[in-house]
């Protein structure tokens, strides 16, 4: 299991004061083992600083950029496994794997092994300047979960496990994330005094003398600003939450609204700690593939290795894990819907198409015979006379056509023929269907899809099952 972390590195003062005490950090003889656990690319660990900073003096000279002191030096990496799932040395060897993913090869790094704490980790520190000097890394939203999906793949990849639920730790506090508690902010600490003090049916005035008994200052305005016990300053109303505004605040005296009792700030952590000690134990798809992976035996896993590799059973558990899949059931379920939803789409479009070709020779056929219907009628007058038809042989020919068609659509004495008008209503008709169907995410987007959730399901079954066909019972597979 890694987590993964990264941050900007900016320039403050100067880019070798900058650089110094990140390079510095990263490379300490006493954290990796007098630096047998450091490595770089494109770069010497001992003189990464000196190198960077040269690469910033050539890309200001090709490019004549230079953002002061808002300008991005560096970033940094921080990816930490599980106690004892992985040596030092393997930790250096998967922080390297991770940069060269990360930068594809196109920044220099350095990359540095921490034996200093209980679970092994490895810093990250690459240029933000390119190898030619002439572009920089391209930050974008959200790149920690990149990071972090890359990390997880590289992980599944080399058999270590993965964290199943990483929101619960939003990526940013680890103490919240292991269950440590943190003390209450002054808003945590003035909701449960509000909460505490205000009963249903006493009136405004009530409830505001029970909120200074219990030490709440309280400061009149265009809304109430509150100050708990021990807080050094006031909080507005609106900014604790849309229970606690002004209105919110009425409702809940005269009962029209009711809002559950907050669990105690110091407790969340404790709280989420245990929601996700409980998650772990429900039976989950992704943590029985990885165990079956890990165990490395088994017909099923040998079957499965014959034709697939670790990296193509990767984007598996990945996909699996993004769309939060639990059980083996659960996939099969959405598998089938999103088959059966392509293929409903499909099978009405198909229809549609179909029927709306039917309309559009219908017309033309209409068309035609409208048009060559006078002459239809002035050979009949002639009783077929021969040198009539010659001169007019396109148009009969055509009028005959057209009266044949009207013949195979079933159009006779018995069922007249549509107008025009109510074919072009139906047809624009079915055309909105139609775009409404495809809207969005277009037909290949859903084949791929379908596929994709095809072949999850396929290659679950076979590391599971060690077959392409699961057993008939299935579903006692989610519930042992």
């Amino acid at each position: 299991m890694a987590t993964t972390w990264i941050k900007a590195l900016h320039r403050s003062s100067s880019i070798a004061a900058a650089l110094s005490r990140s390079v510095d950090y990263v490379d300490n003889p006493a954290k990796t083992n007098d630096g047998e656990l450091v490595d770089g690319y494109e770069c010497d660990p001992y003189t990464a600083q000196s190198e960077f900073m040269l690469s910033k003096r050539l890309y200001e000279q090709i490019t004549g950029r230079d953002q002061g002191k808002h300008d991005v030096i560096a970033y940094h990496i921080r990816m930490s496994f599980k106690p004892d799932e992985v040596t030092a040395e393997q930790a250096l060897a998967l922080g390297r794997e991770l940069a060269m993913r990360w930068t594809r090869g196109k920044h220099q790094f350095i990359v540095a092994a921490h034996t200093n704490t209980k679970n092994p980790h490895c810093h990250i520190v690459y240029n933000s300047t390119n190898l030619s000097c002439d572009g920089k890394y391209q930050d974008f939203k959200r790149s920690g979960i990149a990071l972090r999906r890359v990390s997880d793949k590289l992980c599944i990849e080399n058999g270590l496990s993965i964290v199943e639920k990483p929101g619960l730790s939003k990526g940013h506090n680890r103490r919240k994330y292991l269950g440590q508690n943190k003390a209450p902010t002054g808003r945590d600490k003035l909701r449960d005094l509000i909460d505490e003090n205000l009963v249903i049916g006493h009136s405004l005035t009530e409830f505001l003398t029970a909120l200074k008994r219990a030490g709440v200052e309280v400061k009149h305005g265009k809304q109430f600003s509150f100050k708990p016990p021990g807080s050094k300053k006031f909080f507005r109303q609106d900014s604790l939450g849309d229970d606690y505004s002004a209105d919110a605040i009425l409702e809940r005296l005269m009962g029209k609204r009711i809002v559950e009792k907050r669990v105690a700030a110091d407790s969340d952590a404790e709280h989420k700690a245990v929601a996700y000690a409980e998650a772990r134990r429900v039976p989950s798809l992704l943590i029985d593939i990885e165990e079956k992976m890990r165990e490395g035996k088994g017909e099923g896993y040998r079957n499965w290795a014959t034709s697939f590799n670790l990296q193509q059973m990767s984007k598996t558990l990945m996909f699996i894990k993004e769309r939060g899949i639990d059980s083996y059931e659960e996939l099969c379920q959405k598998t089938d819907a999103v088959c059966a939803d392509y293929h409903k789409r499909n099978d009405r479009c198909n229809e549609i198409e179909t029927r709306m070709k039917e309309i559009t020779d219908l017309q033309k056929q209409i068309g035609t015979y409208r048009k060559t219907r006078e002459v239809y009628k002035q050979w009949l007058a002639t009783k077929r006379d021969g040198a009539f038809y010659e001169a007019n042989r396109a148009d009969i020919t055509l009028h005959i056509a057209a009266k044949n068609h009207f013949d195979s659509l079933g159009y006779g004495k018995n069922k007249k023929l549509p107008k025009m008008d109510a074919l072009k209503q139906e047809w624009a008709s079915l055309a909105a269907e139609k775009k409404s169907i495809k809207d969005g995410i277009s037909f290949k987007e859903r084949r791929e899809k379908m596929i994709n959730f095809i072949t999850a399901k396929e290659n679950a079954t076979r590391i599971l099952f060690g077959t392409r066909t699961p057993p008939q019972k299935s579903h006692e597979y989610g519930a042992r």
